[in-house]
């Protein structure tokens, strides 16, 4: 059985000794009425857990170390191989024709078809992981009637599953917290070593401050002002779109719109939130980007066909409703007795609005406009598709610029040498942008922080 299969089988055993733990807990109540009906739950959550936690992480630790001890058995039986990089190779297809052989139940056609340095490797794999399947199902199977042996035995109205169930239940959030934490210093010591490896090739002062970017020429230049140039320059046209757009949407769906309205208005705009970039990208390259080319010849202007402004609109469409939507829940939250209280002392609606609704939700507001700052200088699909590749020091959001992203993505594409300032340029790129992004968040947490004012 595949681990696949294993796992539904488990799933659906689970939901049996789930019901049935339930109804063997019922009769043991009745011999036993002081106990209240919350104990059935607790001891049926209990025989679950006990049936399914020990054998899904059994088949978890197994799926994930198979693959490699497969290869490692088969690689004695690889003949031929010149070199360790040929051998890699070589192993490499075994796997991948092991695995066909087996899906498609056809081993001996599969095996006469391939290689002869690997023939006797791919029948190795094959019955290595047939025999490992076998094994894994068998274990799986025995842990589960295991702990569901051990669980049943102790249904009893005196046991009390509720501690050993919320036990486990804070066990696994603080799991899920650790790896969540774990990932993000995984990720960032990752880029951190690799960033090193880079500036030990180049140096940092040359990398921060130098003014030309071309990693492809021998010797390369790395300069990541024009980068950084590019970025914050098609950012910034983002956000004088985005921010006014977006602040007079939710002014508007706040305190001026029918409930009617509000709630016709409100999910077409938040609809912009759920288009996927790339389809931002194909309506920048195609339709804002050649509108934006004949305006500017008719007025006599030169524009390049993949220019900042065509990136920068379309970047700013994107970005409306995700401040639209921090600002009205921001606006919303302020009390209604502060609106009362200024239309008795006379104001009018707009005044009320501009004199205290904005200055009470401000620091919201900021904040949400810092986030979507941070949000506009990690995009990428929308400057791959509309700006282009040219790492220019310009303002002019006529001409064609590039941006952190899209050189990290194009520096990473294809083939690559982990070796080469080239390659490793993309990871101190991406960790130059992280402590970008993230002081602008600490910046807007810091913000909402000092200024949030709290109402009764």
């Amino acid at each position: 059985m595949t681990p696949l299969s294993i796992t539904a089988v488990l799933l659906v055993l689970t939901a049996v000794a789930y019901v049935a733990s339930g109804k063997h807990m019922v009769r043991a109540l009745a011999r036993d009425p002081m106990r209240t009906q919350g104990a059935v739950v607790y001891h049926k959550w209990y025989v679950a857990l006990s049936c399914a936690v020990p054998a899904l992480l059994i088949l978890a630790i197994w799926s994930l170390g198979e693959p490699a001890m497969l290869k490692r058995l088969a690689a004695p039986h690889i003949h031929g191989a010149e070199s360790d990089v040929e051998r890699e190779m070589l192993l490499a297809n075994v796997s991948m024709l092991a695995e066909r052989a087996i899906e498609t139940k056809r081993a001996a056609h599969v095996e006469n078809a391939a290689d002869p340095r690997i023939r006797e490797a791919i029948a190795v794999y094959r019955n290595f992981k047939s025999d490992s399947r076998t094994a894994l199902t068998i274990i799986v199977a025995a842990l589960f009637a295991i702990g569901g042996i051990f669980a049943f035995k102790r249904i009893h109205p005196r046991f009390n599953a509720r501690r050993r169930v919320e036990v486990f239940m804070k066990a696994l959030l603080l799991l899920s917290s650790t790896i969540a934490i774990m990932t993000t210093i995984g990720i960032v010591l990752s880029v951190l070593f690799e960033s090193m490896r880079f500036f030990g090739m180049v140096s940092v002062l040359e990398f921060l401050f130098g003014t030309a970017w071309v990693p492809q020429a021998e010797p390369g230049s790395y300069g990541s002002v024009p980068l950084f140039t590019g970025t914050l320059l098609i950012s910034f046209i983002a956000m004088l779109v985005a921010t006014p757009i977006g602040l007079m949407s939710a002014l508007y769906l706040s305190e001026y719109a029918s409930d009617a309205v509000r709630a016709t208005v409100k999910p077409l705009l938040e609809v912009l939130a759920g288009v996927p970039t790339v389809v931002y990208g194909f309506f920048a390259a195609l339709t804002v980007a050649p509108a934006i080319r004949q305006a500017g010849e008719s007025l006599g202007l030169s524009v390049s066909s993949e220019s900042a402004l065509a990136a920068g609109l379309t970047m700013g469409i994107m970005l409306i409703p995700f401040i639209s939507s921090l600002s009205d829940d921001v606006i919303n939250a302020v009390p209604q007795a502060m609106r009362d209280g200024s239309f008795g002392l006379g104001a009018t609606r707009s005044e009320t609005i501009v004199r205290v609704i904005v200055p009470a939700a401000l620091p919201g507001i900021v904040g949400g406009v810092l986030l979507a700052i941070s949000r506009a200088i990690g995009e990428t699909m929308i400057v791959v598709m509309a700006a282009g590749f040219s790492a220019r020091l310009t303002a002019n959001p006529f001409e064609s610029v590039t941006t952190v992203t899209v050189q990290i993505v194009t520096l990473l594409v294809g083939d690559q040498e982990f070796d080469s300032p080239k390659t490793l340029a993309a990871f101190a790129l991406g960790l130059t942008l992280f402590f970008a992004t993230l002081t602008l968040n600490v910046i807007a947490l810091r913000t909402v922080r000092k200024y949030r004012e709290k109402y009764e």
